[in-house]
């Protein structure tokens, strides 16, 4: 199958490139120094243990018109960064297109072929006028998430920090050709890829620890070890998980690990920073609508209190507009003498 990824930074990149290592027919669309890095270079990898791959035989385009018809689109942005690309991704698709999106937190599909009373309903923190709803099929989604953790180190190279689980699934739970044939290609890849019958229950897990760990690095410059073994932190973070978790048993999702079981297991991935830590320190745009925004609204759809989530959220909110209106970034700098 032909794939292309809409987004080669860090996790894009990553896929990619394992993909068109394994011999898979890749484009990458990408922009500005990552762009030329990859048409020059290919894609290049450090994996977690040192090693290096270098995929050259990928495609690099600077639009996705530039790329035409594929048979799996891949979106590697971030889910504030959707809205300004999905009606691109029209020029990467025939009629049986399949659409894979990669990002953190409650999707835009989430209700879409959901099925009872908040079917189809658009969740507008991720989607607020319901444009991406608009241009994309539902029936040509599978839902993706994401555990790796991996950052752009310079153009046309990601570092591989940890993780290969891409666990999979079709919106309405069954299993189907085309999600087996996906979950092959990312096993030949060295990728983990299940096909799981409810993958929303899977975002949740996945969420319970970016909605409370992102925000509070953000904010206090700390890495998820720091988080976990300071006390004040660590009681948030649990009060915030355990808002969330009472958000998703409203919609019939039960968690298959317990609240400090997924703590411990973020202080096991020791000094990493988080994505929305490495955003703050570039200067980049914050997830914070996806992370936290859609579980504050979700909430209210169905009448749960999130007073810890709505406290985190609103001071993160302020410091992306500040970053974005003084066009600054945030980064610790050590103390001199």
């Amino acid at each position: 199958m032909k794939y292309c990824v809409v987004g080669a930074g860090s996790i894009g990149g990553f896929v990619g490139a394992k993909l068109a290592l394994a011999g898979e027919d890749v484009t990458l669309v990408a922009r500005g120094a990552n762009l030329q890095a990859i048409r020059a270079h290919g894609m290049r990898v450090i994996m977690h243990d040192g090693g290096e791959q270098v995929a050259r035989g990928v495609r690099a385009a600077a639009t996705p018109a530039d790329a035409g018809p594929q048979d799996v689109v891949l979106l590697g942005v971030k889910a504030h960064q959707v809205v300004a690309v999905a009606k691109d991704v029209a020029a990467l698709c025939d009629e049986n297109t399949i659409i894979v999106p990669m990002q953190n937190g409650i999707p835009w599909w989430y209700f879409q072929r959901h099925g009872g009373e908040f079917d189809g309903r658009i969740v507008r923190s991720v989607d607020s006028e319901g444009a991406i709803a608009a241009v994309i099929d539902p029936r040509r989604i599978i839902g993706c998430v994401v555990y790796p953790a991996c950052e752009l180190a310079a153009p046309g190279v990601v570092r591989h920090i940890e993780g290969d689980r891409f666990p999979l699934g079709e919106l309405d739970g069954t299993s189907t050709e085309r999600v087996r044939a996906i979950s092959e290609t990312f096993g030949r890849a060295g990728l983990k890829a299940p096909v799981l019958d409810n993958i929303r229950a899977e975002i949740w897990l996945k969420l319970w620890g970016n909605l409370t760990f992102n925000p509070i690095s953000a904010l206090t410059h700390s890495t998820l070890v720091d988080i976990c073994q300071f006390p004040l932190t660590r009681e948030l973070a649990a009060a915030m998980m355990r808002e969330a978790q009472s958000v998703a048993n409203r919609l019939g999702i039960t968690f298959r690990v317990s609240l400090e079981k997924r703590i411990a297991g973020a202080e096991r991935v020791g000094k990493h920073k988080t994505s929305m830590l490495q955003d703050v320190e570039a200067g980049r745009g914050l997830e914070i609508d996806a992370l936290v925004g859609s579980v504050i609204e979700v909430g209210r759809i169905v009448g749960v209190p999130t007073p810890h989530l709505e406290a985190v959220f609103s001071l993160v909110k302020l410091l992306g507009r500040t970053i974005q209106e003084e066009r600054v970034y945030i980064r610790a700098h050590p103390f001199l003498g």
